[in-house]
């Protein structure tokens, strides 16, 4: 009796260790993503893609620039597996310790919006824009260009946001296309017009749509986010340079896999979830950005990407933010 008692002990403990071995390895490990991108903005595309996947997701949210520098500082042995960052300057910064992606993503996007080394790839755009006051300035007084704004006529009616990582990244763009000279003579003819200093776009385009500056310098999608919120009625209008320069660049939010990660699959998976036509869809009517996977209309109403004049640039270029910050202060842009 003692013996068929232990006997059938053994087997009930067999079996439920198998059982849970076999629970162990049937669930998928969970994917590990630094992302520079707001939980506001990409949180609901995550959740929609493991409840698609079945993968498990978890998230370190933070600003692309300490991201990239935590990747740097923890190397091979980051937890991370997957960075999706706001900027393409970010994902310069940690470029070596990305692996190369495959074809079948790559192809996806246009060429100018990936990685030429094939280690990271763009998921949706933004475009740089002058917001103004369609009731306080007629949009046939606005420039062609950013240097138009240094003309003294503009003076105390401009705003920026220096601190801001789109606007140092355009400054950046500065630096590449026109030179380092050229830049700061631009910079320090913009402080002559005394612009008002704001922390980020958001509220450049609550000040314009108040009357209290008539124009300033932001992303294209914040004003959507008005438009949703108040209606045609709001003033404030997007205007796209049409000199093009870096007053017209196209800003990627693109992301990479890190080398180290042993989730390989399972992060180009989450790819290309986000080059799907659901997720390129999402960016286009929710968060109101350029979607990148090719055959994707853009936002209705927003002039379509091949008819912005942007400049061509390189935008591994655009990793040098060190050299620009360092510009900024020297004008005395940041303190």
């Amino acid at each position: 009796m003692q013996i068929t008692t232990r006997l059938a002990l053994c087997i009930t403990l067999t079996v439920l260790l198998a059982t849970l071995t076999t629970t162990l390895q049937a669930a998928p490990p969970t994917l590990i993503i630094y992302s520079g991108r707001s939980e506001r903005l990409v949180g609901p595309i995550i959740t929609q893609f493991q409840k698609t996947s079945g993968i498990p997701v978890k998230v370190r949210w933070g600003k692309t620039a300490e991201l990239a520098a935590t990747l740097l500082e923890e190397g091979k042995n980051t937890p991370a597996d997957l960075f999706w960052a706001q900027d393409p300057g970010g994902l310069g910064a940690v470029a070596s310790l990305l692996s190369p992606l495959p074809d079948d993503i790559l192809q996806q996007v246009d060429p100018r919006f990936r990685d030429r080394q094939q280690r990271w790839v763009g998921i949706s755009g933004r475009a740089r824009v002058i917001v103004y006051n369609r009731k306080r300035i007629p949009r046939e007084e606005l420039p062609r260009d950013l240097w138009g704004l240094t003309d003294p006529k503009w003076r105390g009616r401009i705003g920026w946001a220096p601190t801001n990582a789109s606007f140092q990244t355009m400054v950046t763009a500065m630096r590449v296309l026109w030179g380092e000279e050229k830049t700061r003579e631009w910079l320090q003819g913009m402080l002559a017009n005394k612009p008002k200093i704001y922390p980020k776009n958001t509220p450049i385009v609550a000040a314009v749509g108040a009357g209290e500056i008539d124009v300033g310098l932001v992303n294209h999608y914040y004003l959507y986010r008005f438009l949703k919120e108040e209606g045609e009625d709001f003033p404030a209008r997007n205007y796209f340079l049409p000199g093009g320069g870096p007053g017209s660049l196209v800003m990627v939010a693109g992301a990479g896999i890190l080398a180290s990660s042993e989730q390989q699959e399972a992060a180009r998976q989450f790819l290309r979830f986000l080059l799907s036509p659901t997720a390129q869809r999402y960016f286009a009517t929710q968060t109101f950005e350029y979607p990148l996977a090719q055959g994707i209309p853009a936002p209705h109403g927003l002039v379509p990407l091949p008819q912005l004049n942007s400049p061509r640039i390189d935008l591994a270029d655009l990793a040098d933010l060190k050299g620009t910050i360092r510009l900024l202060r020297d004008v005395g842009a940041l303190p």
